[in-house]
């Protein structure tokens, strides 16, 4: 197991977070101090954390979480996590790892490739850039900061979970997302499943 530093909570700010649907959330959000990537990530407490919380490692998505863009699930996704969490109590990771860590332009260069017939993936390797270049050593930084040794993982990209595990996060189960299929997005998903082993039900993905 990797010797990683220990991070600490900076500050502690409640925000009541309001989502276009109308679903309204009264959320706790930590920043913190020390973490090794230095990066401006959030930890947005939801409902009553318990013993073994549910958390949800969310990567920042512009294009998705902002302006609603039908090429991903992230808004969607970024949605239900919210009411979920809630409800059971827990912590949504925010991370500033917009496209997979590639960046925002990068991505948005991905996309164009992809419009000429390449996935996801192929389309970071035509840019010379990694498939998945995020790293949750930060993610489990800010676990570690708010006493979370041990969680119930909202994803459902293995990724996410080996990582917490390498890092010594107890990862006791991993409870899959819901399936938000677009016909925008649909290639996307079925590569997710392809390429990188996402637990969504490949049946679900059709574009009809």
């Amino acid at each position: 197991m990797p010797d990683i530093p220990a991070a600490t909570p900076r500050a502690r700010v409640r925000v009541p977070l309001h989502f276009p649907d109308g679903y309204r959330a009264d959320a706790e959000i930590v920043t913190f101090h020390g973490l090794t990537d230095g990066r401006e990530h959030l930890a947005v407490v939801l409902g009553e954390p318990g013993p073994v919380p549910l958390v949800r490692l969310h990567s920042e998505c512009l294009t998705g979480d902002v302006f609603g863009s039908a090429r991903c699930d992230c808004g969607p996704q970024l949605r239900e996590a919210a009411e979920r969490i809630s409800e059971r109590g827990g912590v949504l990771l925010y991370l500033r790892q917009e496209g997979r860590g590639i960046g925002l332009y990068n991505k948005l260069d991905a996309y164009a490739l992809q419009d000429q017939g390449l996935d996801t993936y192929e389309a970071n390797a035509a840019l010379g850039l990694p498939e998945d270049a995020r790293d949750y050593t930060a993610a489990a930084q800010m676990l570690r900061a708010l006493g979370i040794g041990e969680l119930d993982l909202l994803s459902n990209n293995p990724d996410k979970a080996g990582q917490l595990r390498a890092h010594g996060i107890a990862v006791r189960d991993r409870v899959p997302t819901g399936v938000f299929t677009t016909a925008h997005n649909v290639r996307y998903l079925r590569a997710k499943v392809l390429q990188t082993q996402h637990t969504l039900p490949l049946p679900e993905l059709t574009a009809g």
